[in-house]
């Protein structure tokens, strides 16, 4: 192939991959909105998440089932185990808190919340590999919960004129926060795991996983006519399975494949921005300049500590 040819596929390639990852992350951006418009036609989220599992299951079971074909060593007992304990801590627990946190909070919170992860990811590898964390990364990860401190505020305040039950903003920030760190515990014990198994096979059958326990709850814990629902509810966990699990994921690995790791991360910050204009347009939820300064406290802090997580491994390696 050519030289210039060979560059300009290069350069479609990395200019695909940015597109992708803008997609992916407003692709995962928008669960939160179609999880409070379904939420309107008062479905429960053990009902919700198993809709979305059950929809987007037989996606992953296609991919798990293609990776153990092109994958000639089979999983050891310890991989097994890895993947059982990281599926039900990072995607089960992780969706299911955040699905009733998502009761109780709006969109745009939720989004911001969850966005928190690479600073208890960093935090949690502190404690766990013993690591010190820098002056840099304490101050930006103090701009991050400042910012989240603001828009708590503003949805307070929004809940004191416009909610009944009291405490329940408190709740749902409690539910998404605990999520954010079940998930940050799974990408802390998932490195390893990933690097033996590759991203496609582990997400798999870690998606497989999740999707067996949330199914196993629902079956245990709802009679079978519940399922009597709208039609709308059907729909929106179609759209949720689809354009918020099964292509945002693949999108995402495309994207870090070309682009990198890095790269696809930063882009992903517009996901929390994505939330908030979407909320706006499809749940009117309010935008204030309170939101909008504490939202920017988040994006700058939180890039800040993925920036210096890129440079950090880029000098170990």
């Amino acid at each position: 192939m050519p030289n210039n040819t060979r560059h300009i596929s290069i350069k479609r390639d990395a200019l695909l991959g940015v597109v992708f990852a803008i997609l992916a992350a407003i692709g995962f951006s928008a669960k939160a909105i179609l999880v409070k418009l379904a939420y309107l036609d008062s479905v429960d989220a053990v009902t919700l998440l198993a809709l979305r599992m059950a929809f987007s299951v037989p996606f992953f079971i296609g991919v798990a089932l293609w990776a153990g074909l092109h994958h000639a060593e089979p999983l050891s007992k310890r991989d097994k185990m890895l993947v059982l304990v990281l599926g039900l801590i990072g995607y089960y627990l992780s969706s299911f808190l955040d699905f009733l946190g998502l009761e109780y909070i709006s969109a745009g919170l939720e989004r911001l919340i969850l966005f928190l992860y690479p600073t208890m990811t960093v935090i949690l590898t502190a404690l766990v590999y013993k690591r010190a964390i820098g002056k840099k990364v304490v101050a930006a990860m103090l701009l991050s919960y400042a910012g989240i401190a603001l828009v708590f505020l503003h949805d307070v305040g929004l809940h004191d004129v416009g909610m009944k039950q009291g405490g329940s903003v408190v709740l749902g920030a409690t539910l998404v926060f605990l999520s954010t760190l079940s998930y940050s515990t799974y990408l802390v014990g998932a490195g390893h795991a990933i690097a033996r198994m590759g991203t496609a096979r582990f997400t798999a059958y870690a998606m497989v996983v999740a999707s067996a326990a949330s199914l196993s709850q629902f079956a245990v814990t709802h009679p079978l006519s519940t399922l009597d629902l709208p039609v709308r509810v059907y729909e929106l966990s179609i759209a949720m399975a689809i354009f918020s699990t099964v292509l945002p994921v693949f999108l995402l690995s495309y994207a870090i494949r070309h682009i990198g790791s890095g790269n696809a991360s930063l882009i992903g910050s517009i996901g929390p921005v994505s939330t908030i204009y979407l909320a706006y347009v499809f749940l009117d939820e309010n935008i204030s300049l309170l939101k909008i300064a504490g939202s920017s406290l988040v994006l700058i802090g939180v890039i800040i500590v993925s920036v210096n997580s890129r440079r950090e491994v880029k000098i170990e390696s």
